[in-house]
């Protein structure tokens, strides 16, 4: 069977060109705009978090630290410094791209 031949389409224009480059560019611009709200709002959710655990931690820990002004704010450090790298531990591994 002899193949049909493929009509010839005509040279892209400067003006359809950059037509094509303007708007893949736009189109580029919203997905990475959208990327950044994104995040901004996912990071304004976790500072939230973040201050209202604060208060929650800092009384737990000077509760069980209450023995020594001194060690207290030392094991009050080491063990919010401990629970906020669990927590980012955590969030890297939930938030990571699976790699193919």
């Amino acid at each position: 069977m002899p193949r049909k031949a493929k009509p010839k389409s005509e040279p892209l224009t400067r003006r359809q060109i950059a037509s094509l480059k303007a708007r893949e560019s736009a189109r580029r611009f919203k997905a990475e705009f959208k990327k950044a709200i994104g995040t901004a709002i996912v990071a304004a959710f976790g500072f939230l978090i973040a201050l209202v655990w604060k208060d929650v931690i800092t009384e737990w820990v000077s509760t069980i630290s209450a023995s020594s002004p001194v060690q207290g704010k030392l094991i009050e450090a080491v063990l919010v410094t401990l629970i906020a790298v669990i927590g980012i531990v955590i969030v890297a591994k939930v938030f990571a791209e699976k790699k193919e």
